[in-house]
């Protein structure tokens, strides 16, 4: 024998809505531990970003795609709930240059490094695109700290690399906090 509970709002002991519902099966978690928020997602989708010789630039963002809770500005995340975070960033890189050594793809958390991906450009045939991508978890506090991306070429001709801005957004940061971690 089966049995079936129907309820609109699950509460806690002391009153709290944990989870309610339309009566539609549309499920909302109220719960902060129970919800992958805040989480973002932006892109470059415009201008080009030229990179410099061996120096490491903060990568620009110029659309969100979303941002739960308001904690994407001026191309870095400050989380405001303070947990463990999943962060994935990915760059598209222009290489129409054969003087092109190491590419590398950085997470930075307060302006130290996190994580990084390096790659030797030297091995790829010239005029191949790079699209370089990193991905941590890392803890933040959800008061001061926040996280940017950064990249670095070594470009052993007077040229630049290019960070590619594109509409189908190839160039991307995003992130989420995770639940119960």
């Amino acid at each position: 024998m089966a049995s079936i509970i129907k309820a609109n709002e699950l509460q806690d002991f002391g009153g709290n809505s944990i989870l309610t519902s339309d009566g539609a099966g549309v499920v909302t978690p109220n719960a902060t531990g129970i919800k992958n928020t805040p989480a973002f997602h932006v892109s470059k989708t415009t201008a080009n970003q030229s990179l410099s010789d061996n120096t490491n630039a903060k990568v620009t963002f110029d659309t969100e795609l979303f941002d739960s809770d308001n904690n994407f500005a001026s191309n870095k995340f400050t989380p405001t709930t303070a947990g463990k975070y999943y962060l994935y960033a990915q760059a598209y890189l222009a290489n129409n240059n054969p003087d092109i050594g190491t590419i590398e793809l950085a997470i930075y958390k307060n302006g130290s490094l996190v994580a990084f991906h390096q790659h030797d450009h030297r091995t790829e045939m010239v005029g191949y695109n790079q699209v370089p991508n990193i991905m941590t978890i890392v803890d933040a506090n959800g008061s001061s700290d926040y996280f940017e991306v950064y990249a670095k070429a070594d470009v052993t001709s007077a040229s630049s690399l290019q960070v590619y801005g594109l509409a189908d957004g190839y160039t991307y940061f995003n992130g989420y906090k995770l639940i119960g971690a």
